[in-house]
Formats: C-alpha cells, structure tokens, sequence
C-alpha cells in the first residue's frame, strides 16, 4: 500500500512540474513573439526601411563568442524600453559572425561585404544607416543601386537601454 502511494505521489508531482513547465514555455513564447523583428536579410530590411521612413540599425555581432555583444543583447536589447523605442524609431538588422552556428551562404557573403563597407574591427559594433536609391544611367548595367548615408555608430554603452537609446538618438537628431 505504502509503495503505490509513493508511486501515485510521484507521478502526480511529475505531472504538475510537466504542467507548470509547460507554462513556463508558453509565458516565454508570448515575450518572443512581442520582441521587435529583427532581419538578417538586408535585402528584406531595405523596403521596409525606405517604405517607413526608418534607419536601418546594423547590428555587427558574434552572437555565440563575444562577451560585449552578448551583454549589449541582455543589457539593453531585451528591454521593453528597447523594443518599444526600436518599433517607432528604426529598422533592425543583425548581422551575425558566429563561431559555432552555420549561417546560409548568402547571408555569411553578405555580412562580409557589409562589414567590409563598413570597416568593422570589433564587436559589437551598431551603425544606423538611411538608405538610398540610386537610379542607374549605365546603359550596361541598368536598374537601382542602394547607397548608405551613415548617421553614425556606436558600440557597447553602460547604463542600461536609456542611456544606449539616448545615445542612439544623438545621432537620428541630425538625420
């Protein structure tokens, strides 16, 4: 009698840490899907950037390796303070060189590129960006080529998201 008591108590206490996880997992899932939307296609980014009149905000990061970027993410990217100011303010973009993750091939040749455009040489390191399209005159070589007015860069700032998006701000002030 003893013995199925044990068994019954066991299986209802793994049946209520089941439940309660199973919460926990839902409760997460609801703050990701209201996390800002971040795109590692700079392609897909653009549209959006011209179509709401929004900077880009290139995150240059290595997501699974550096301490800093790792930091900024928990400092100041996972506030709501932060979401809040990116869904009014700017368009994001990380552009990832990770250690451990394989990114797709096109994504890793253009986070390449761009990190040569932009002279990266440590991590993280953000630049917000208004893109421009240019019409093409080369008769060779015809259609629209996007070109990036820098507004400025920064990296990691102490201080939390107020002091990072004050700023940030510094430089959409004089966009």
């Amino acid at each position: 009698m003893r013995n199925i008591f044990l068994i019954t108590f066991t299986l209802f206490s793994i049946c209520l840490y089941a439940q309660d996880n199973s919460l926990n997992v839902s409760q997460n899932m609801q703050g990701i899907e209201k996390q800002s939307e971040w795109f590692d296609d700079l392609k897909k980014a653009i549209p959006k950037s011209i179509n709401s009149n929004k900077p880009l905000l290139l995150f240059f990061t290595g997501s699974d390796w550096c301490g800093w970027c790792i930091r900024l993410q928990r400092e100041v990217f996972s506030y709501p303070e932060f979401k809040n100011w990116a869904d009014s303010s700017v368009v994001l973009v990380e552009l990832d060189f990770p250690r451990r993750k394989q990114l797709k091939e096109n994504i890793r040749n253009q986070n390449r590129e761009l990190q040569q455009i932009f002279g990266v040489r440590g991590y993280p390191t953000v630049w917000l960006v208004t893109p421009q399209i240019i019409q093409s005159n080369d008769p060779e070589n015809p259609g629209n080529k996007i070109n990036f007015l820098k507004l400025g860069t920064l990296g990691y700032v102490a201080g939390g998201p107020e002091k990072w998006i004050s700023s940030v701000n510094s430089f959409l002030v004089n966009k």
